[in-house]
């Protein structure tokens, strides 16, 4: 399918995904790139405009990355952020120096209002900015239209040429107009029409996915997470029984949670596939026991998924294609060759060393995961489903400190049910993430009049935008006291209830 794009050149920014779901949420399709692309690739991609991501270098050093100036000749709009605007201004002529005084933070910066990139936004806006370097002094033929107190080119451009430059941040939500710039600077700058959609990447990609595979057998590890399930109803769509689902229930997930996986894929669901559940509880928690050490669980968990898996996939015999749920962020991270993993992830990355099959397909590779979850809406996969939010694909066994046991995990799931129950029906909304941990710490406490010696629950919710930061969030005391009265007194095993209030870091999102 030909669409219009927007690329985002890489140098080092941590918010290259951001600054691509921004212009996404334009309506306009956005992929990511390095910044070594060969400008012959970029002329072959035709690309409506290129945005350059902010870094930690300096441009005026000899290792810094860089690209050829070229790039200003190809007649495509271009839009610098940060190190980029400074990179614009080093390679066309103008002057970066270190700053007199660093800038980080909010910082309300005056705008030229007649510019398409600032059409309709107030002369006086407030702006993210992150930077010990400035552009002292922009390239000839450029205009500034923006400075702050201390930074003198906050934003210039060179519209004959169109080419833009904004020193601070306009994809992250602190700069309050960030999200009108980048749209002016995809349709008023670049002509985009807006033709990234869900409904129609819906449509084809399920057509794509049915001229790829044609009467060949798919295979699907499916976890009940948002990805896999996404992708298994998209190629349920695309092939019906050709696919088989395998769907392996480790005993580590929420309450419920297999019964509701088995009841929108299996044999009464309303969709068209082959689903087989493998309940392998008993096996985990063997496996586990007198296991204490978070990642050796973790470890033991996806090695074990993959035993199992690879069990039932030799009971299918030879496949045609094997189906991962691989995602955007996911695609750009191995793409870029970053590599900044603090804990394993548990993934169907290993299997193809142990499955017989031809070729891998990925369904949603082109997608983040919000958008993954339009997608699921646009199949009509149950909201409960699109919305879950993030759980880890070891379950719970990371979030039992110490040792896995069934009645821990019994503890767990009955507290985070209730958790979550009484979050839902205080209207409570805008949570990155929320649950019940268990802690390995157990204390004297009083029920009736027998004194016990149970667990404490620790109960974890956190705001965040993009999970690389988080911080508490101020869940209301009485929505506490009404959790922490539930818990002791219908979860057998628990006298204490504690509250997380650290953000990350210091902390994982995670409780292990």
């Amino acid at each position: 399918m030909n669409r219009e794009m927007v690329i985002v050149l890489d140098f080092g920014g941590q918010y290259n995904q951001l600054i691509a779901r921004r212009v996404r949420e334009c309506s306009v399709y956005c992929e990511v790139l390095p910044h070594t692309t060969s400008l012959d690739e970029i002329r072959e991609r035709n690309p409506r405009g290129i945005i350059f991501t902010g870094g930690p270098a300096s441009v005026y050093k000899e290792d810094s990355p860089t690209i050829s100036p070229e790039i200003f000749e190809l007649g495509i709009p271009v839009l610098g952020i940060c190190y980029g605007s400074q990179l614009m201004a080093h390679l066309l002529g103008g002057r970066v120096e270190t700053a007199p005084v660093s800038e980080y933070g909010h910082t309300e910066v005056e705008v030229d209002v007649s510019s398409k990139l600032f059409q309709g936004i107030s002369s006086k806006t407030v702006c993210w900015m992150s930077h010990t370097d400035y552009i002292a002094a922009a390239p000839e033929g450029f205009r500034i239209t923006g400075y702050s107190p201390v930074c003198p080119v906050a934003a210039m451009e060179c519209e004959s040429r169109k080419l833009y430059a904004t020193q601070f941040h306009p994809e992250v939500l602190h700069t309050k107009d960030g999200k009108q710039m980048l749209s002016n600077f995809v349709y008023n700058v670049c002509g985009c029409s807006g033709d990234w959609k869900m409904d129609s990447f819906v449509e084809s990609a399920i057509q794509a996915m049915r001229e790829k595979i044609g009467s060949g057998k798919v295979l699907c590890a499916l976890s009940g997470g948002v990805d896999s399930s996404v992708a298994a109803v998209l190629l349920s769509k695309a092939v019906g029984r050709q696919l088989t689902c395998v769907f392996v229930d480790h005993g580590l997930l929420r309450k419920n949670e297999g019964d509701e996986v088995e009841a929108v894929f299996g044999p009464n669901g309303p969709y068209e596939l082959n689903f087989i559940r493998v309940n392998a509880q008993e096996r985990y928690y063997e496996k586990l026991k007198g296991v204490t050490e978070p990642e050796e669980k973790r470890k033991i968990i996806g090695e074990e998924f993959i035993r199992v898996f690879e069990e039932e996939a030799k009971k299918i015999g030879a496949v045609d294609f094997l189906v991962q749920g691989t995602i955007y962020p996911d695609v750009i991270e191995s793409g870029l060759g970053k590599s900044a993993v603090i804990k394993s992830h548990h993934n169907v990355g290993g299997l193809p060393d142990y499955v017989d099959f031809k070729e891998i397909v990925e369904p949603l590779r082109l997608l983040f995961k919000d958008e993954v979850r339009a997608a699921g809406r646009e199949l009509g996969i149950p909201e409960y489903l699109v919305s879950r939010q993030p759980f880890p694909g070891p379950g719970l066994g990371i979030r039992i400190i110490g040792e896995v046991t069934a009645e821990k995990v019994r503890i767990v799931q009955d507290a985070d049910a209730i958790y979550r129950e009484e979050i839902a029906k205080a209207g409570i909304e805008g949570l990155g993430q929320y649950f019940a941990a268990l802690s390995n710490m157990r204390s004297v406490g009083v029920m009736g009049d027998e004194r016990t010696y149970d667990y404490a629950v620790v109960l974890r919710a956190v705001m965040t935008s993009d999970f690389m930061t988080a911080e508490a969030a101020e869940i209301p005391w009485d929505v506490l006291h009404k959790v922490t009265n539930r818990i002791v007194n219908e979860v057998k095993g628990v006298n204490r209830v504690f509250y997380d209030c650290t953000g990350k870091p210091p902390a994982t999102i995670e409780f292990e």
